[in-house]
Parts: structure tokens; C-alpha cells; sequence
């Protein structure tokens, strides 16, 4: 039984990756002396933007940093203006059949707040738990929404794009669906890392879901 959708930010939500590696360049590079790639960038992921400029500047880190959030806010609505199709309507479900949602992502508050609002979704999440310089931390993010929810971990899902969100989930105890419908998702690489379950459409998810909900229903009666 499902009673908690956790669902990661950037790939999952909407396609937030591209907007995320444009701040980066256009921020960190004047900083740099230099161009950074995307693999360097992509290398990074993990903790938060801060930690992020942490790996890739030995200085001007908190110039780098105002600059990125300024650049991601600047830029946001034109290379990302919408959550993925069909982000809306399942979040609008899940909240009609009492469904818990939350998130847990890597991102800072200022750049997941800002981007829940620009989709016009902030208002469906009930806990948004955010990454840290140090390190990544999804699994105590996990932990600490279900604590805060009351969830039992069995009746939680955790949806993310990266086979790191499955390693996540597993470490937390939940649970875990793999959204694979971003250009840039690996089927092939998220099967590998096994996830419970694996979408190529927010659709798909849905579907899932709504099966769900008919077998609790049904298994009530």
C-alpha cells in the first residue's frame, strides 16, 4: 500500500538538467579562467550547487555561487518553463486520494523553491528536503520524511531518475521507481541498478498507481 510519493527534483520532476549545467557554465566559468565541461560539472552531482562550485573552483566560491542562483533564475522559463507532462495531473491525483507528497533532492532550497513555484506546484509538497555542501544526503533525507510524515517505510515510493536515487532509496528502506522519461535517461543503466519499478512516462507511473489504489480498494472490501 502507497501512502507517500518522495519524489526527486531535477530529471524526475521536470527536465531541469539542462538549466542547471547552463547556470553553471555561464556562472563558474568567468570565475574559472577557463571552460568547464559538462562531464566536469555532471562529476560533481551529488551534494548541493554549493558543494558543486566547491569541486570545481579553489576560489571566488561564494561570488560563483550568487552568481549560479541568479543565472538559474534568469534563465529558468526559457529553457525549462514546465514540469514534465502529466507532472501536474499526478500530483493533483495522488493529493485527491490522500496520498503524501514530498521531496527529497539534492538541490538548495533557493533553486528547488524557486523552480517548484515557476511550475506552480510548490503548494503539493508537504516536505521538501534539500541536499548539503558536504555531501549527498538523500537517504537521511528520506529517513527524515518519513518521520515527519509518520510514514512507515513500506508504504512509501521513492521516484528518481539516477541509480544513485535507487542506491538512496535502498540505504533508506523504501521502496524506489525509476523515471525514466527525461531526454537524457538511461534505461540501461537504471535496469542495472535494479530499481522495484522503472517508467518511461509519467503515465506509466500513474497507471501503476492507480492500479494500486484499485487492489487497496478492492482488498478492503
Amino acid at each position: 500500500m502507497i501512502t507517500c510519493l518522495i519524489f526527486d527534483l531535477d530529471g524526475t520532476i521536470g527536465n531541469t538538467e539542462p538549466l542547471c549545467l547552463e547556470a553553471f557554465h555561464q556562472a563558474l566559468e568567468p570565475w574559472a579562467g577557463r571552460k568547464i565541461s559538462d562531464q566536469e560539472i555532471m562529476d560533481a552531482f551529488g551534494p548541493s550547487e554549493k558543494g558543486i562550485i566547491r569541486a570545481l573552483l579553489q576560489d571566488h566560491r561564494e561570488e560563483a555561487l550568487h552568481d549560479y542562483i541568479q543565472c538559474y533564475k534568469e534563465m529558468h522559463d526559457a529553457i525549462c518553463p514546465a514540469p514534465f507532462e502529466g507532472i501536474r495531473e499526478l500530483l493533483s491525483w495522488a493529493r485527491n486520494q490522500g496520498i503524501h507528497i514530498a521531496m527529497v533532492t539534492g538541490k538548495s532550497k533557493p533553486t528547488s523553491d524557486y523552480t517548484l513555484h515557476q511550475f506552480g506546484i510548490a503548494s503539493y509538497f508537504e516536505v521538501v528536503e534539500n541536499g548539503i555542501a558536504e555531501k549527498e544526503i538523500k537517504p537521511e533525507g528520506i529517513r527524515n520524511v518519513l518521520e515527519q510524515l509518520g510514514i512507515p517505510a513500506g508504504e512509501a515510493l521513492y521516484i528518481g531518475d539516477k541509480p544513485g536515487d535507487i542506491q538512496a532509496a535502498r540505504e533508506a528502506g523504501i521502496p524506489v521507481a525509476s523515471a525514466c522519461w527525461a531526454p537524457a535517461g538511461d534505461e540501461q543503466e537504471l535496469r542495472k541498478a535494479q530499481p522495484d519499478q522503472l517508467f518511461t512516462s509519467v503515465a506509466q507511473l500513474m497507471d501503476y498507481l492507480q492500479q494500486q489504489i484499485e487492489h487497496r480498494t478492492l482488498a478492503a472490501e
